[in-house]
């Protein structure tokens, strides 16, 4: 039950695998969420988030309970599995804070032990416990909004002069009361915020119901050892939120959201120098965003780079006016605003480092800026001829995608309609070039790419709102060219037949989860199996787990008593090493469990019309040939 008295119930979520005992097999993690989980966006308080690990016989080893501390949601637990120190074991990498705790379990289902993390020092030092719950009240938010006030001329950007010395200038009203203000005066100014400056802006700013959110309190990154949960290192979560997301633009917009852009997380696995993985945590991409790499020896964690746009300046955080689209930093500012509800990781220069695909930007391996993309906007757009980013968006694909250029390409939609050049791109991997796309007066919110076409030449792509001023929405190929006003769904999509092209998997809500071919009709009917994230209709998980090049979809069953693995049962006369030998596909496992999951690809181009001499050899099939190609 929550503080509010509201009653919740559990559902299996997220999953990913790694082989945490090195027996050659995987393990499974569930991510167990509350039904009231939230977007981050929405009010309202949630249950724990649980994450379990389970031998694939159904017994399970530990729960991580992350406690009252973390909220629910898609974009708050980014869990990472990966061997990172290659001892052949895997790890377990996730944000914490005071209140996650692991408990064992034996054979049986019972359980033996439960330990929480350590506090950082520091923190105990200043009376931190595990007992605390940090998660705001509706009177709580009120009593924060005072407080913000009563400090205002002692904020950083008043100092600075770049904010405006009071509040009532902030809200455009005459100057009022004096400053530092009263305690009476500062309770008098949140008062007009909360019933009337805030819903002024718009009648979805309830600010009185805000209640349920962490907006203060240590926040962590843990690493726990595979096999048993055993945590074994705790360091500070970077970077910190700094506040409640006044600096991050949550105040600014129309739609005032505390608590929004400075809690949008996002993570990764990649191969920054080309032999060794490196675990990648971020925060933020509507505004400021910032990521930073670790290497893990088995011991401790060791940052590698740090990546941050810095804020964008405002020149009034209660309405901004400058609408900066860049960060203060000089090195990576451009980074900020293009970022994405999930990442990639690719080696898109061919330098056999893997960087960091952030949206619309891409970090290169060593943590530079390798571009971020751009366009002019169009007729029809808020400002014709004016250059603007890509802006952010929901849906982010990279693969070879056109086999007849050189490299990788992504595709990706956006979202900021009128203000940005196009609704959905497609554009070259290493040079972040526009090859081609069309604009659109709307959020386009969905896209997906796979060969449905085995005829034509290349992966098809689509997205899930009409695009507008081109005749260029529904089924497009890779060059852009319309096969066909209709398109399949945007969900997800599977390996799942015999010739290598691609599936899409339907099913939302409280509808039995479907494969369907664009061809052939429905291949696959997993009755009484439910998907996750509502209109999302996300499985579990999709991965190629056993081998023969074909993807398994793992999914709940309605009570989520029980995750179902499905595998495709037709013949194939294709023979094709595991997809988990290529590391751009199994980095792609690693964080397909990223707020909006996105499917995975393998780093050379996989279709009906495969061209076997550009397959790169995995190491094991390296090993066998003796290092020879063969024909």
């Amino acid at each position: 039950m929550t503080p509010a008295g509201e009653r919740f119930h559990y559902s299996a979520n997220d999953m990913s695998v790694g082989d945490v005992d090195g027996d050659g097999r995987y393990e499974l993690f569930v991510k167990w969420d509350p039904s009231n989980s939230k977007d981050v966006s929405h009010s309202g308080y949630t249950g724990p988030v649980y994450l379990d690990c389970y031998k694939l016989d159904g017994t399970l080893l530990y729960r991580i309970d992350l406690g009252v501390n973390i909220r629910a949601g898609a974009h708050y637990t980014q869990f990472l599995v990966y061997d990172f120190d290659g001892d052949g074991r895997a790890e377990l990498m996730l944000k914490t804070a005071p209140g996650t705790r692991t408990i064992r379990y034996d054979g049986a289902g019972d359980p033996l032990s439960e330990k929480y993390i350590t506090l950082l020092p520091q923190d105990v030092e200043a009376g931190y416990r595990h007992e605390d719950d940090y998660r705001m009240s509706r009177d709580d938010y009120e009593e924060h909004v005072v407080r913000m006030f009563l400090r205002w001329r002692e904020h950083e950007e008043v100092v600075a002069g770049r904010w405006p010395s009071t509040l009532e200038e902030c809200f455009g009203m005459d100057r009022k009361y004096e400053y530092p203000l009263s305690r009476e005066d500062a309770e008098r100014l949140a008062a007009y915020f909360l019933d009337e400056y805030a819903p002024s802006r718009s009648e979805r700013n309830r600010l009185r119901a805000f209640e349920g959110f962490i907006l203060s309190g240590p926040e962590y990154l843990t690493v726990f050892r595979g096999e048993t949960g055993e945590e074994l290192q705790t360091i500070r979560y970077k970077p910190g939120r700094h506040d409640d997301g006044l600096m991050w633009g949550d105040y600014s917009w129309r739609r005032i959201e505390p608590g929004n852009r400075v809690d949008r997380f996002l993570a990764g696995v990649a191969y920054l120098d080309g032999a060794n993985p490196y675990a990648v945590f971020a925060r933020g991409y509507y505004s400021r965003a910032a990521a930073v790499a670790y290497a893990w020896d088995g011991t401790q964690l060791r940052e590698h780079w740090y990546v941050d746009s810095g804020w964008v300046r405002m020149n009034n955080p209660f309405g901004d006016t400058l609408g900066l689209k860049d960060g203060d930093s000089p090195s990576h500012g451009s980074l900020a605003g293009q970022g994405a509800h999930s990442l990639s990781v690719a080696d898109v220069d061919g330098d056999g480092c893997q960087e960091i695909v952030y949206g619309a930007a891409t970090i290169d391996h060593d943590g530079s800026i390798l571009y971020s993309s751009g366009g002019f906007l169009p007729a029809g757009s808020s400002d014709p001829g004016a250059y603007a980013k890509l802006g952010h968006g929901d849906a982010l694909h990279v693969a070879n995608i056109d086999p007849d250029r050189p490299g990788l390409e992504i595709f990706m939609v956006h979202e900021n309609g009128k203000h940005a050049p196009y609704g959905y791109t497609l554009r070259d991997a290493a040079t972040g070039e526009v090859l081609h796309g069309a604009f659109a007066s709307g959020d386009v919110g969905r896209g997906m790419i796979g060969q449905v076409e085995p005829a034509i030449r290349g992966l098809q792509l689509w997205s899930s709102e009409d695009i507008h001023s081109q005749d260029t929405g529904g089924l497009l190929t890779a060059k852009g060219e319309k096969i066909d006003s209709r398109a399949p769904g945007t969900n997800m999509s599977i390996k799942w037949a015999p010739d290598m092209t691609t599936q899409i998997i339907v099913g939302s809500f409280d509808e039995d989860v479907s494969i369907v071919d664009w061809r052939r009709g429905r291949l696959l009917s997993a009755e009484g199996a439910r998907s996750n994230n509502g209109t999302k209709g996300n499985p579990c998980l999709v991965a190629d787990l056993f081998g023969d090049w074909r993807e398994e979809l793992l999914v709940r069953n309605e009570d989520s008593s029980a995750i179902r693995i499905y595998t495709s049962t037709e013949l194939t006369d294709r023979k094709l090493y595991t997809l988990m030998h290529d590391p751009q596909y199994r980095v792609g496992i690693a964080w397909q469990n990223v707020v909006y999951n996105q499917p995975c690809y393998p780093s050379f181009y996989m279709a009906s019309d495969i061209d076997w001499s550009q397959v790169p050899l995995s190491d094991f099939e390296e090993e066998r040939s003796g290092g020879e190609e063969e024909g």
